[in-house]
């Protein structure tokens, strides 16, 4: 499920979780890091050691759980945001979720969001409990009281005012077998029964902006509907052509139906949707997530004559983090053609370098005994 969806199946949730008597003595972090990536801020900023060295900035981080003390500084310097700390020490029915969230602003403290799974569907409701922006740097951490049985599905959240966009979770099944969160109540075995498996006849929209969450029905429904529209142009109105007017038919009626309709839905919905809601202009969007600067910092250095992508790479270390640039080097790029009027394809990438590891002196010396 994990390659075709990217959402991480039971199977790799379980294997994150700490014993029974450790899940029920304080909160412990739950990295759901499952490929092998170049990356190791988690490891070498716990300030315990509970998230053990690595052999290649390659490896999938190991922990410790005893060691731990659930501080969430691991959390903090996530660059994919794939660490939360999780608490059901309480004894009231309820879960601490502390989550990373790069948005501004940050939510006050007992505001009621609605709360989303893996999927982004909407799955309940829950109680911000605390919002750190952190003291210096560092992603901010919003934690969220929730009912205990969700602290597994739980991975972001949003303002009841767009919970409305997102559907109910009713085209996937919740990640995580309810039975998971039943080890501390009732000290049951796990259940390893094998993953949810997705009907073939369910569709699965591949791009669809808010639609993921969407029952079957209506995505059936939208497909008859195109294709009731295209039989109409299509097959009444072609029979009463000849083979001479075949073109009109099937180029001038087929395109006034599909099209019509295709932009009555695409356009019209869903730009009215987002216009209002999503600020494309943000001086305080984050370009750079690796090093966490803003959209305002590019384009003051802009200003200030650093024209090139490898330029604002070395004042402000945007691009240098473990992602590579894949994510804020188009972006950045953006910005400087938009702001200095050359072309786009003008741009050029920054300069790729493989990633290193430091390595002690005796490593060149051929070992500790030289």
């Amino acid at each position: 499920m994990l390659t075709s969806t990217g959402i991480a199946d039971n199977d790799l949730i379980q294997r994150c979780l700490p014993s029974p008597s450790r899940r029920a003595s304080g909160p412990y972090p739950m990295i759901e890091c499952f490929q092998e990536i170049p990356c190791n801020p988690c490891s070498t900023s716990c300030p315990f050691h509970a998230i053990l060295p690595m052999d290649s900035i390659h490896d999938i981080p190991v922990l410790d759980f005893e060691k731990c003390t659930g501080c969430g500084a691991c959390a903090r310097v996530c660059p994919g945001l794939a660490i939360f700390i999780i608490d059901e020490s309480r004894k009231d029915g309820t879960g601490l979720v502390t989550l990373p969230y790069e948005f501004s602003p940050l939510p006050k403290k007992g505001e009621i969001v609605s709360t989303m799974d893996r999927a982004g569907c909407v799955i309940g409701e829950g109680t911000v409990v605390r919002a750190s922006a952190g003291r210096t740097s560092g992603t901010p951490l919003v934690t969220i009281n929730v009912p205990i049985e969700q602290v597994h599905d739980v991975r972001f959240f949003c303002s009841k005012e767009r919970a409305d966009r997102f559907s109910p979770a009713n085209a996937f099944e919740t990640t995580v077998d309810m039975t998971i969160v039943s080890v501390i109540d009732n000290d049951t075995e796990l259940d390893n029964e094998a993953d949810t498996v997705i009907p073939s006849d369910t569709v699965i929209p591949a791009i669809v902006e808010d639609n993921i969450c969407a029952g079957k029905e209506e995505l059936l429904s939208v497909s008859k509907s195109s294709d009731n529209d295209k039989n109409e142009c299509g097959d009444s109105e072609q029979i009463e052509c000849d083979d001479n007017d075949k073109n009109e038919c099937d180029d001038d009626e087929q395109i006034e139906c599909d099209d019509n309709d295709k932009n009555e839905c695409d356009d019209s919905e869903i730009n009215d949707r987002y216009d209002n809601d999503i600020d494309m202009d943000d001086d305080e969007a984050i370009i750079c997530r690796c090093e966490g600067i803003t959209r305002r910092e590019i384009r003051e250095l802009i200003a200030e004559g650093y024209t090139t992508v490898d330029e604002i790479k070395r004042i402000s270390r945007a691009g240098m983090g473990p992602c590579q640039s894949r994510t804020c080097g188009p972006l950045i790029a953006d910005e400087i053609a938009r702001m200095t009027g050359q072309t786009r394809d003008s741009i050029q990438p920054s300069t790729h370098r493989p990633p290193v590891v430091a390595q002690p002196i005796s490593f060149f010396t051929g070992g500790d005994d030289e």
